[in-house]
């Protein structure tokens, strides 16, 4: 049996999420278990809703934020509230990867988690490293921290050319 991928999609370009999006659907469409978890949506949450819907895929999507603003125009009560909604968010990630329950996981934005201090990167390595070779994670953000490269099998960084 071959050994599942962990992979990133990031950069400062556009797509990054369509494309694991994409990515989920189509391990969907294969027979495997989907979790999504999306961090940092923020006014750009997308209704993801309808994948939820589709006959025969099995995808379910989580969301653990309270508020549909930016972290960043939150107050500092509503940052603390939200702060620890994320945690709870990547405790969830921890228990999804340490039973097994499912085989596809995407970890959408969480790699702006430790750029805002929410969490630290090796909180997020420490999650990585419960991963077994039979599921495949993707995460997804702008930035990819140096210290979790050891822990990713593939990088696929996205730029955005304007014309």
């Amino acid at each position: 049996m071959k050994s599942e991928l962990t992979e990133v999609y990031c950069g400062y370009g556009h797509g990054k999420s369509t494309l694991a999006i994409g990515q989920s659907i189509h391990a969907a469409f294969q027979g495997k278990s989907v979790i999504i978890v999306q961090f940092l949506k923020g006014k750009e949450r997308q209704d993801m809703d309808f994948l939820e819907n589709i006959k025969g895929l099995d995808i379910k999507i989580f969301r653990f934020e309270k508020y549909g603003k930016y972290y960043e125009e939150l107050t500092e009560q509503e940052k603390a509230e939200e702060k620890q909604n994320i945690r709870n968010a990547l405790n969830f990630a921890r228990k999804v990867i340490i039973t097994r329950e499912c085989d596809f996981l995407l970890l959408d934005e969480i790699l702006a988690l430790p750029e805002l201090g929410i969490v630290t990167v090796n909180m997020l390595a420490e999650i990585l490293n419960r991963k077994d070779e039979d599921m495949h994670i993707v995460l997804t953000g702008r930035k990819m921290p140096e210290e979790l490269k050891e822990h990713i099998d593939s990088i696929t960084t996205l730029t955005t050319e304007k014309n």
